[in-house]
């Protein structure tokens, strides 16, 4: 509803074209770039796998490096309206229950697509600096995000001593399973570890 006319607004069926393209761009780049790494994911081949033509795509992208650190942080705010939606489904605060369902939801913040997508940007940022300076300002960014997140799940006070280092610790420890992940199954051993670690969360943030 248009709020000076008083009228019902009217959708315009180009506008819902174009994002819905942009929105199969995004996805279709996190795809490419967790499945082919940064150097088998062209444009090219992202608006193949889209289903548009390479004009279209770079009608939205003029760039490869916008298209991909687009793709990221589209991906990075998904996981975090996912996360965010977890608060209506979690145990009560101060149980164990709680805090294992929220360093397993971490943890697979680290190993999934994102994470793989990111690593590829990650290893192509080190190489280019016009993709460094934009890769580092996202990382940033989405690192400061999901600690926020953490802090307000676990209902973590940091204005005690070493919380705030205990927080960031379990985000490392993610990211740490994430990474050997990457080149086999770690499942088994990640469940052991996601396990110790809530037990030490949790102790440490009741103490």
């Amino acid at each position: 509803m248009d709020a000076v006319t008083g009228r019902a607004a009217v959708r315009d069926p180009k506008q819902d074209r174009s994002r819905a393209t942009r929105l199969r761009l995004l996805e279709a780049a996190v795809s490419c770039l967790a499945e082919h790494g940064w150097s088998g994911s062209t444009v090219t081949v992202v608006a193949e796998r889209a289903g548009v033509s390479r004009g279209a795509a770079q009608h939205h992208f003029p760039t490869r490096e916008d298209l991909f650190t687009a793709a990221v942080e589209h991906v990075a705010e998904k996981r975090s309206g996912a996360l965010r939606a977890l608060t209506r489904d979690l145990p009560p605060r101060g149980t164990t229950a709680r805090t294992r369902v929220i360093v397993e939801e971490l943890v697979d913040l680290y190993t999934g697509p994102l994470f793989r997508a990111a690593l590829q940007l990650w290893v192509a940022a080190s190489n280019e600096e016009q993709l460094r300076l934009r890769v580092t300002a996202l990382e940033a960014k989405v690192g400061r995000e999901t600690h926020r997140m953490a802090v307000e799940l676990l209902g973590a006070d940091e204005s005690r001593p070493g919380v705030r280092e205990t927080v960031q610790g379990l985000l490392d420890m993610a990211r740490g399973l994430g990474l050997a992940n990457l080149l086999t199954d770690d499942t088994a051993r990640r469940e052991r570890v996601v396990e110790q670690w809530s037990r030490l969360l949790d102790d440490a943030l009741n103490a």
